[in-house]
């Protein structure tokens, strides 16, 4: 399991910046760079973030692009797919998935062209724009991938880990010595603050939600949920374990929500009572997590862990590992329980099924505790923080 890390990193760390002059009333253009569109099947978290700050910006008068790998999205000066998702902001496709790390320089200077601040969301492999933009910049960091380059890539392919490890550390560091860093949660911050990165250049601007529709029902019979990415550090294959030791005592259904390059072997794993939906509507995910008695999240390292937040805006609370990012959207004991090992996540998964009551006050007090996180709160802050951004750089 990741460990806290060491006392002395633990201050807070600055939210929105102080005393900042108002923003020009011209529209300021921004550039997002970015791994994937939220339009992209392998999309997640990040992708939602990324999309709710341009979607914001661009409500407030900013002219936004989003310059990312893979297929665009359609937006308003492009067709629009039947069935694909549409954007207010631009959305140009800078190549392939993993090409256009190193296509991204000729992109922006093609196809972008003048912009007033770039934002380089960094989730693992870098695209080094301190180095080739001239312009003010900024870091978008989810999470730093240190653990997990070693579990993406082990055994013969572990000289690939320590490069990785290596690469983003200095990407982070070295590389980018100036301009700010935004977090996406406290201990996304103190995991900057561990590799180098000086206190007064980070910024923490949390992850908001949705004020969700009318509540569906909840399940009559026992209901846990798991949604996220089906890849190796979400550890779903270690809650499919689990649940053959929670199943006995509960009974009901375990379902899997998302996708991804690990789910053929976790179906393979998967013993009775586990359903695997694949990639769901979020009308579909909205009854899903109203339904649900509990939230699962079995994750080794999060950013934030924004489904967290979406399930107790819907009263439901949530069960995870003590570790970094679901430490911060978890309140632990009040809106979920922290577990400190499989044992312990197995027993809080056992207790609050066989409570009602207390699942109830949780989901009440999840409910109140993600009213505190609002999109409209999280691009305000974004928004001061990219004004720091431009004027912080010399004439």
């Amino acid at each position: 399991m990741p460990q806290h890390v060491p006392s002395p990193l633990q201050a807070p760390f600055p939210t929105e910046p102080q005393h900042l002059p108002a923003l020009p009333p011209h529209p300021r253009r921004i550039v997002f760079l970015a791994h994937r569109d939220l339009g992209n099947q392998a999309a997640g978290g990040s992708e939602l973030l990324v999309d709710r700050l341009a979607d914001g910006l661009t409500r407030l008068g900013h002219q936004v692009t989003l310059l990312c790998g893979g297929p665009a999205s359609p937006t308003l000066d492009s067709p629009q797919a039947e069935g694909a998702p549409f954007r207010d902001y631009r959305v140009v496709s800078a190549g392939g998935a993993y090409d256009h790390y190193l296509r991204a320089r000729s992109a922006f200077a093609r196809q972008v062209g003048e912009t007033d601040l770039l934002v380089e969301v960094c989730n693992g492999v870098p695209y080094l724009a301190p180095l080739w933009h001239r312009g003010p910049t900024l870091c978008l960091v989810n999470h730093v991938h240190t653990d997990l380059w070693r579990m993406r890539f082990g055994g013969p392919l572990a000289p690939a880990a320590r490069l990785g490890r290596k690469l983003e550390h200095w990407a982070l560091t070295g590389a980018r010595r100036r301009g700010l860093l935004v977090a996406v949660s406290p201990s996304t911050a103190h995991a900057l603050r561990a590799i180098g990165v000086e206190r007064e250049r980070i910024r923490v601007v949390h992850n908001g939600v949705e004020e969700p529709g009318p509540r569906a029902d909840r399940s009559p019979e026992p209901l846990f949920v798991a949604v996220g990415r089906l890849v190796e550090y979400k550890r779903i294959d270690l809650l499919l374990r689990l649940w053959e030791r929670v199943r006995p005592v509960t009974g009901g259904r375990l379902v899997i929500v998302g996708d991804g390059p690990e789910r053929h072997r976790l179906e393979q794993l998967a013993g009775p009572g586990v359903q695997f939906t694949g990639h769901v509507s979020e009308a579909e995910k909205h009854r899903l997590l109203c339904a649900a008695w509990l939230l699962l999240h079995p994750s080794a390292v999060e950013g934030w862990g924004l489904v967290v937040t979406e399930a107790a805006a819907r009263e439901t609370p949530t069960i995870a590992f003590d570790v970094p990012g679901l430490r911060d959207s978890v309140v632990d004991g009040e809106t979920g329980l922290l577990a400190s090992g499989e044992s312990s996540f197995a027993a809080a998964w056992c207790t609050l099924a066989l409570s009602g009551h207390r699942r109830e006050l949780m989901g009440k007090a999840a409910r109140d505790h993600a009213a505190g996180y609002r999109w409209e709160r999280t691009v305000r802050q974004f928004r001061a923080v990219a004004a720091e951004a431009v004027r912080g750089r010399p004439s």
